[in-house]
């Protein structure tokens, strides 16, 4: 039986250690992470790209079984140890992590984003097509008197997206960072867009492998 008051109390231990300033001189490398799922599987995959050109340098991926189901506000205990698993096979480590998922933008400043990024050690930015909660002013997102994270329309008629730092970076380069990835017609910064078709991909081969054996 899972516990979710405990698993609170880990994350508002963890939203402590999360650190909200750039933790790079400068950015070279980008990466994006996106979860599929086959059955009772989690696949995680990421891209790296590099940051001026937006050219893939790196793809890998893991498939993780899934330790319990979705629940909101806990989606790393679902798919984190996949996106761990991955991060830890590639060669060329990002110097920032695209995470879709809330960062700081959290009842407990401790989304997916956030958590991945303290336990890697490393930059993360967390994106969602939904706002979690806080209300946006003027595009910023504001939990209580708390800027936690911007909206951003990224396509004319397109619904917007959802930014917020995961760890060691800020909510301005969080921002700029997502805004200097954009490629038209794509809604999302482009190693999203570019990691979602990945994921897409070795789930369906995942799927026909596992239908094969059956």
């Amino acid at each position: 039986m899972i516990d979710f008051n405990e698993l609170k109390k880990e994350q508002l231990k963890l939203a402590k250690k999360v650190i909200t300033t750039d933790g790079f001189e400068k950015i070279t490398t980008i990466a994006g992470a996106d979860q599929a799922y086959v059955g009772n599987k989690v696949i995680s995959a990421i891209v790296v790209c590099d940051y001026k050109t937006l050219e893939v340098i790196e793809k890998k991926h893991a498939i993780v079984d899934a330790n319990l189901p979705y629940k909101s506000g806990f989606l790393f205990y679902r798919d984190g140890p996949a996106v761990m698993e991955a991060f830890n096979k590639l060669d060329n480590k990002p110097d920032v992590l695209i995470v879709e998922a809330n960062g700081i933008l959290h009842p407990r400043r401790m989304g997916m984003a956030s958590q991945v990024g303290i336990l890697l050690d490393t930059a993360t930015i967390g994106i969602t097509k939904r706002l979690m909660l806080g209300r946006v002013r003027k595009n910023t997102i504001y939990i209580e008197k708390e800027a936690r994270g911007y909206e951003l329309i990224t396509r004319q008629h397109a619904r917007p997206i959802y930014i917020s730092p995961g760890n060691k970076i800020s909510l301005k380069t969080s921002l700029e960072t997502i805004k200097k990835c954009l490629r038209e017609p794509h809604k999302l910064p482009e190693p999203l867009h570019l990691v979602h078709k990945y994921s897409k991909k070795v789930a369906k081969s995942n799927k026909e492998k596992t239908m094969t054996k059956n």
